[in-house]
């Protein structure tokens, strides 16, 4: 990690907040090293509530105190900010993208040529550490400034540097994946509950079976096929269990999901 990074946040709601908490948590940058810039007051005022981190009065303040800048914005708001900056945004600068749905080439069209860009597909976890996030590097980004950007978001879960064209599939399969998996944990609940487990209960084993579960996944690093035949006796419950999955097509199913929401979120990005 660069010994004088500083690094600044374009808009200052949770994401942002969450990324920020755990890069200084993790020790690549200390609060002093942060600084963050938002149009509402109460951003703000949460940003360096829970960071520590500095607040600028202004986008354009927030470049002349910051060399990595994450832009942190809704995607209709990438145009504004861009266009609010451009003319301050120097070769010492590197802009992180985690606008959603917005392509390297629409970020790079918006800022002064040769601007090193990475763009980056978070999800929601990063509020609790626990995020998986892709990267697709811009065509004046260095490797040097890609190994950063991961080194950041390794900060707040796991990180992995890709194509573009890939984070598409990233979107519709870790993006939106927490959205399928509370859907599984309330459903795994409501079985609970018909089998006459009160509501709270059955919901806490339901979300800490999928905890463990995906926790032995990435601490065994075994395939999670041969994760469930562990669990699986001849003749017992699990396989009963496993057998009306099937006839309800999970799997399928689930594939499909990722599918049709990757290319929902390629059709968006053709539009931006």
């Amino acid at each position: 990690m660069p010994a004088k990074l500083t690094l600044g946040f374009l808009g200052t709601g949770k994401m942002a907040t969450a990324l920020a908490r755990g890069v200084i948590r993790a020790r690549l940058v200390t609060p002093r090293q942060v600084f963050g810039s938002d149009p509402l007051a109460a951003a703000r005022a949460n940003f360096g509530k829970l960071t520590g981190a500095r607040i600028a009065p202004s986008n354009l303040a927030l470049l002349e105190r910051a060399s990595v800048l994450v832009l942190a914005v809704k995607p209709d708001q990438v145009a504004p900010v861009l266009a609010e900056i451009r003319d301050a945004f120097t070769r010492r600068h590197l802009l992180i993208s985690i606008a959603a749905g917005v392509p390297l080439a629409r970020l790079e069209a918006a800022l002064p040529a040769g601007a090193r860009v990475v763009r980056a597909m978070p999800n929601t976890p990063a509020l609790v550490g626990a995020a998986a996030t892709g990267l697709a590097a811009g065509k004046a980004a260095t490797r040097a400034d890609l190994d950063l950007a991961v080194r950041l978001f390794s900060a707040v879960g796991v990180a992995f540097p890709l194509k573009e064209a890939l984070l598409d599939a990233v979107t519709g399969l870790s993006g939106s994946g927490p959205a399928y998996v509370y859907q599984f944990i309330e459903a795994l609940s409501d079985g609970g509950v018909a089998s006459g487990l009160p509501r709270e209960v059955a919901t806490k084993l339901a979300a800490q079976t999928v905890l463990g579960a995906a926790r032995m996944v990435l601490e065994t690093d075994q395939h999670p096929g041969a994760l469930k035949d562990m669990v699986t006796s001849p003749g017992g419950t699990t396989i009963e269990g496993l057998h009306e999955l099937e006839k309800g097509r999970l799997r399928a199913t689930v594939m499909s999901a990722v599918r049709a929401a990757t290319e929902k979120s390629r059709k968006l990005g053709q539009a931006a």
